[in-house]
């Protein structure tokens, strides 16, 4: 696997590295011992699979507090989504800064997650499916969010949001009455 660092600390779009002949290809997605190598959370303990009807549907922006925060290893199954990491951690040096990148059926990338972030994602397609391995069991009362639309992140969605549920569209302006993530 190939590991390219965003501008958000902890977050990595990661590639698999394809072995290719006339049959196909054959590319490892998940190792524990690679992981560790670049000081990420190994633990996986919940796999999530959400499908998504409609091309421009919004998902997020979602975290778990501590001691439920969460990394997340997020890949898109079917079609295309624009998946976001925002970075929640107070003290770190891209607090507020968000990272986003394409993630594909067809390009079989992913993007890591680090606990202290929140994640959304947007479809690019119509019928797009998303999976993410999760290392901490969901836990309702540590579940927070954050708009979307939120000007303290300002994230360049790249399509107008043709659905979102009501539980993210009306999450509180991110500011200082939000509980750290630590």
């Amino acid at each position: 696997m190939i590991f390219k660092e965003t501008n958000v600390p902890g977050a990595f779009g990661i590639v698999p590295e394809k072995r290719g002949d006339d049959r196909g290809f054959f590319a490892r997605v998940w190792c524990a011992r690679e992981f560790e190598e670049h000081g990420l959370n190994p633990r996986q303990v919940q796999t999530n699979i959400s499908f998504n009807r409609d091309k421009g549907t919004l998902r997020g922006l979602h975290y778990q507090l501590a001691p439920h925060a969460e990394t997340k290893l997020v890949r898109c199954t079917r079609g295309a989504i624009f998946d976001v990491v925002v970075d929640l951690r107070p003290d770190s040096p891209t607090y507020r800064k968000w990272a986003g990148m394409r993630l594909s059926a067809d390009e079989h990338n992913m993007l890591l997650v680090p606990e202290g972030c929140a994640h959304g994602f947007q479809t690019l397609t119509d019928a797009a499916e998303v999976t993410y391995q999760v290392s901490a069991y969901y836990a309702p009362d540590a579940e927070r969010g954050a708009r979307y639309d939120d000007p303290a992140f300002s994230i360049d969605w790249p399509l107008p949001v043709t659905s979102i549920s009501p539980k993210d569209a009306a999450w509180a302006p991110f500011g200082n009455e939000h509980e750290v993530i630590e």
